[in-house]
């Protein structure tokens, strides 16, 4: 019978205990070894059961147990230095304390974060990411703050029908029955945020989740003030439609910024986690308008200055965008306060100057003076999506740089591989190692023992899920005894788990049936194959290629070799990149973003074998994993290219990976485990998360805060200041002509210099409002200039007919056909790049 009502009851703790309390509280369990074990060793299957959620280990633990290990002299030792090892942490300075400048306080927008399993809020590489980011900036002692959404039924369960579809059902998920806590006033009611909203307000609840030193806060609408409709829109991650995720929007982006203040908080730097939260710059240019009389313009500038955005998007079908009509009723004059009006939102996210469409990517990079992509190469492919926001400017110059990702030690590694760094490379491997090189020494027969006893358990693991999959696909226990025999811990296992958008390829591997099943069966040199992720229960290309792969599974003649596991999440991540022996990865390039689960295994031994997108684009350097030859998008017809890269995928097994992999011929495959040592040693720094977030404390919060700081001094004047020059330049920005050039070329020779002198009219503009820049290089054969050189020329004087002079000399440090080019640009300071204002005039 379903209950009329449901509430909770705390387990009661006897006094020895109490300590618990504060260790399940905090989220650092889920990264710190020992407090895990201390966990498991209360019940390790009910542990296990509760899908790692302590609360609930402790809610359902028996009585007896509980008074046993209440007089337990060994575990109550364990617990006290579980909680002064806790205690110690979160007291101590760490590497961001030593920063001079650094920002007070950083919030940090994201739709998504996945910390642990036993918290599903979270859809997939996004939302692990804004974990990792979290649990990073605790160890390195950033003070930040996560601010997101509480989603009851999580994003979704996967199964497996009978005919091998995916099937989606969503459990409920309590927050009470997780280690979160309610934001409470001063009188200890719950506190609520309220945004104006048309047809009636929407509240919504604070959650608090403790994450080592930072603090995580989720909004959740379900709360009584709210109508039914409104109640339910932090039901689902990504549910619904546009009008629902408008609304999801809004709440994580104008009520997260109303929720730190009503926590207290006043962050000096302002982190978009990828278009979702955009509208939190919204929210922040009103509080200005109307609470510190700015006007809209230099409101924006002031929030601009403060504010980061990380696009996570290599196409732009996968960005947000809504129609004007949306965002006329939900911003309207009875809609959500913005201090601006519909047509300056409208201009602010316009796609492509479209003003019926509203851009949230556009939006982001517009409300943020600094953004990055998540690889190099996404770097370079964010810079050529969004080129059109800045006509006259090369690609290059569109102010779009690259953090590249990294993953959380402390998450992904596996424990034998996490006392192996401890010993060989320090305690503090995850954050002060940059030098990796020690593990060179580490002895093969160490390696190897390491990698087969992951493999082993992994394959355990495969068979206890695979008869549970099967068993909810109907089949009876009597059918199942194939799978006591299914995968060998001895055979050369390859892993493949990710979402499963079209673009992923999940099936490319099958384009040849007849070559991998002789793959999978080789009598001797056998390979066996792991595939897991979840396609978006909209994406029905992605399903098809789930059911078409799960078919090929079911096969009875492969099927002990190959198998599809169901509803990939963090537990099954941890146990597939540490088990597997090649992690392969096939996307459809230019369109991983960066892929972080191949950093993952790699920190676990297991070697790559990918396409070089995302970061294997970066950091492959030919020996440290394999790399399989691609085309572009675009450059052949899709059968042909997936053809071609499903042919070098087959290529690389069957005459290098298989091969390496069985060479016995001395004991352990040991030019095997000399790859596995080059890899880490090559990657291991490089694809840390410590590595990531002190990039972007440098190369982002510090100068964002500084420049956020110098914004906002006596009341904002600089920013009010800032404005009034960016206007007046514009304004008169089409008096600017470049008159006139002269170039000595009487007499080049390589390594000389080319005088040029250039007559410009700057109209009313003075000589220190633009810079005039000359590039110089050789002349490709599409007449480009190839890395060309800049030059930035000096003001002289004036000439007769009123124009200003301006000289330099140009390196000649290329032979052959040499060119030039010139341009005038808008300069406020060295700090500010020359695209800022979007205003720049080339000679012709």
């Amino acid at each position: 019978m379903r209950p009329l009502r449901r509430f909770n009851v705390r387990p009661t703790l006897p006094p020895s205990l109490a300590p618990l309390r504060a260790l399940v509280s905090n989220l650092r369990w889920t990264w710190h070894r020992p407090t895990r074990k201390l966990f498991a060793a209360i019940d390790p299957e009910l542990w296990d059961a509760s899908a790692h959620n302590p609360l609930r280990l402790l809610s359902e633990v028996p009585a007896e147990r509980v008074e046993q290990l209440a007089g337990d002299t060994a575990f109550l030792e364990r617990v006290h230095a579980a909680e002064a090892e806790l205690d110690a942490y979160l007291r101590q300075p760490a590497w961001y304390q030593t920063l001079p400048d650094a920002p007070g306080s950083i919030a940090y927008f994201s739709p998504e974060f996945g910390l642990t399993e036993a918290m599903p809020q979270y859809s997939g590489g996004l939302g692990v990411l804004a974990g990792d980011h979290l649990k990073t900036a605790s160890d390195l002692g950033l003070p930040l703050v996560g601010v997101g959404l509480f989603y009851h039924l999580g994003y979704f369960c996967q199964s497996i029908s009978s005919d091998g579809r995916q099937q989606e059902h969503y459990p409920s998920f309590d927050p009470r029955d997780l280690p979160l806590a309610p934001v409470l006033d001063e009188s200890g009611e719950p506190v609520l945020i309220r945004i104006r909203m048309p047809g009636g307000p929407l509240h919504a609840r604070i959650w608090r989740a403790l994450v080592g030193r930072v603090s995580l806060l989720l909004l959740d609408s379900k709360v009584g003030a709210n109508p039914g409709d409104l109640q339910s829109l932090t039901d689902r991650l990504y549910g619904g439609g546009a009008e629902n995720r408008l609304r999801q929007e809004i709440l994580l982006g104008i009520g997260g910024v109303k929720a730190l203040a009503a926590c207290g908080i006043d962050p000096e730097v302002f982190h978009t986690n990828e278009g979702h939260a955009g509208f939190l710059g919204l929210e922040r240019v009103r509080r200005l308008v109307e609470e510190d009389g700015l006007d809209t313009r230099s409101a924006l500038e002031a929030v601009r200055a403060g504010t980061v955005f990380t696009t996570h998007t290599p196409v732009a079908a996968g960005i947000d965008r809504f129609s004007r009509h949306l965002i006329e009723h939900y911003f309207g004059p009875e809609g959500v306060p913005t201090g601006m009006s519909v047509e300056e939102l409208m201009e602010v996210g316009a796609d492509r100057g479209d003003g019926g469409v509203f851009n949230m990517a556009v939006m982001g990079l517009k409300l943020a003076q600094r953004a990055n992509g998540v690889s190099e190469l996404h770097g370079h492919v964010s810079r050529d999506i969004f080129s059109w926001m800045w006509p006259g400017f090369e690609r290059s110059e569109v102010p779009i740089g690259h953090i590249t990702n990294g993953v959380h030690a402390g998450t992904w590694i596996a424990a034998g591989w996490q006392e192996l760094y401890e010993r060989v490379l320090g305690p503090g491997y995850a954050t002060e190692a940059t030098d990796w090189r020690p593990v060179r020494s580490v002895p093969d027969e160490e390696i190897w023992a390491l990698r087969t006893a992951l493999r082993g358990r992994l394959v355990s693991a495969v068979r206890r899920r695979l008869r549970a999959a099967w068993a909810e696909r109907g089949v009876s226990e009597a059918q199942l005894g194939w799978v006591e025999e299914a995968f060998d811990p001895e055979v050369l296992t390859i892993g493949f788990a990710r979402r499963v958008p079209s673009y992923k390829r999940l099936t490319l591997i099958l384009r040849d049936r007849d070559r991998l099943k002789r793959l999978l069966t080789d009598p001797n040199r056998p390979v066996q194959l792991l595939l897991a992720g979840k396609a978006h229960p909209a994406d029905e290309s992605g399903k098809a290629l789930l059911h078409e792969f799960a078919e090929f599974a079911a096969d009875p003649e492969v099927r002990h070799r190959i198998a599809f596991l169901p509803d990939y999440d963090m537990a099954l991540a941890r146990q597939l990149v540490s088990g597997c022996d090649v992690w392969l990865n096939n996307p459809l390039r230019p369109y991983e973003a960066c892929g972080t689960s191949g950093m993952k295994a790699a920190l676990n031994g297991c070697l790559n074998l990918s396409i070089r997108d995302g970061w294997w684009d970066e950091l492959y350097d030919g020996e440290n994993g394999w790399a399989i030859p691609s085309m572009e998008d675009g450059e052949v017809d899709a059968d042909r290219r997936d053809d071609f890269e499903s042919r070098a995928i087959f290529d690389l097994l069957e005459q290098s990976v298989v091969p390496l992999f069985y060479d016995r011929s001395a004991g352990p495959p040991g030019r095997w485990i000399a790859m596995i040592r080059h890899s880490l040693a090559s990657l291991g720094p490089a694809i840390l998360a410590s590595r990531m977030v002190r990039g972007y404390t440098s190369e982002l919060y510090v100068p964002a805060a500084l420049t956020s700081r110098r914004l906002r001094s006596d009341g904002f004047a600089a920013a009010r200041e800032q404005v009034a020059w960016k206007e007046r330049v514009a304004k008169q920005w089409p008096e600017i002509h470049v008159e006139q050039i002269d170039a000595d070329a009487a007499d080049l020779g390589f390594g000389g210099r080319l005088p040029l002198r250039a007559a410009v009219s700057l109209g009313s503009l003075a000589p220190e409002d633009v810079q005039v820049q000359a590039f110089v290089g050789r002349v490709g054969d599409d007449e480009e200039l190839i890395a060309p050189e800049q030059v930035v020329l000096k003001a002289s004087g004036r000439g007769d007919d009123g124009t200003w002079i301006y000289e330099g000399g140009l390196p000649l440090t290329a032979s052959g056909t040499v060119g030039f080019a010139l341009r005038v640009v808008p300069f406020l300071d060295e700090a500010t790049p020359a695209s800022e204002t979007g205003l720049v005039t080339w000679a012709s």
